[in-house]
């Protein structure tokens, strides 16, 4: 390999210029996620214990270098069990960026019309539903809390399940491509229970909730007012319309 310039003891060469831009990179991209968490001030430790591992290493001196390794795998350790929702927000962004889509998103356009027709007369009969659309991320633990169904999806099917006569109603189905997966699954509340004055029922606690923790959609029928909400990324959008639904729906599953 060619080499481009030394640093004291330090050969330089074109794949360590590459290497540590890349790197410079990475890190810029972590900071600016989780600059407003208290994250940043552990993972800037960390990287200070990393740099003088590195140092001590390129000058020999075994001891310390040892006992700054040590600290550095402790540290890492905690770092991980400590920060886990943190982290979780940083993996879920990289899972939502459009090049890690490309590779493993699925299309599901052939449910969106039978899903649209089933939430409209839903949301005419006040019925109330909780619908998840698994995107980059699988909700295997959210299927395992209910009944496994694996079955095409058909707006009778949706229907079927949601009738409050049913046996399945309460809870959420979870679409994963074409396929309903699951039944009368069990998602987990958010904390929040109020948005912008609005107060939020079970159901919208339900949806934010595995919005927050997991890739997906969340459509959330209210069995009191008929409204159609959408909860995603944490996020709550109210009231969505007839006419907007099927452009919504269909922008939503295909990012």
């Amino acid at each position: 390999m060619i080499e481009l310039f030394k640093i004291g003891f330090l050969s330089i060469t074109l794949i360590d210029v590459i290497d540590i831009i890349i790197v410079a990179i990475l890190f810029f991209w972590i900071y600016k996620v989780l600059k407003n968490t208290v994250v940043i001030q552990i993972l800037l430790g960390l990287v200070i214990l990393i740099s003088l591992t590195f140092i001590t290493e390129a000058i020999h001196l075994k001891s310390i270098n040892w006992i700054l390794r040590t600290i550095s795998d402790i540290w890492l350790i905690a770092f991980i069990i400590l920060f886990q929702p943190e982290l979780r927000k940083l993996l879920l962004m990289i899972t939502r960026s459009p090049i890690f889509r490309i590779f493993i998103k699925e299309k599901i356009s052939e449910t969106i019309d039978e899903v649209i027709e089933a939430v409209l007369e839903l949301s005419e009969k006040h019925i109330g539903a909780l619908i998840v659309f698994s995107r980059t991320q699988n909700v295997k633990m959210t299927v395992e809390t209910g009944i496994l169904i694996q079955a095409q999806v058909t707006k009778e099917l949706i229907l079927s399940i949601f009738n409050p006569k049913s046996p399945l109603h309460d809870g959420a189905i979870i679409i994963d491509g074409q396929m309903l997966v699951a039944a009368r699954c069990i998602l987990p509340l958010s904390t929040v229970t109020k948005i912008k004055n609005r107060n939020l029922g079970t159901r919208h606690r339900a949806a934010l909730g595995l919005s927050e923790q997991v890739d997906a959609v969340v459509l959330v029928i209210s069995e009191e007012t008929g409204s159609i909400s959408f909860a995603e990324s944490g996020k709550f959008i109210f009231d969505i319309t007839k006419e907007v639904l099927p452009g919504f729906l269909s922008s939503k599953l295909s990012e």
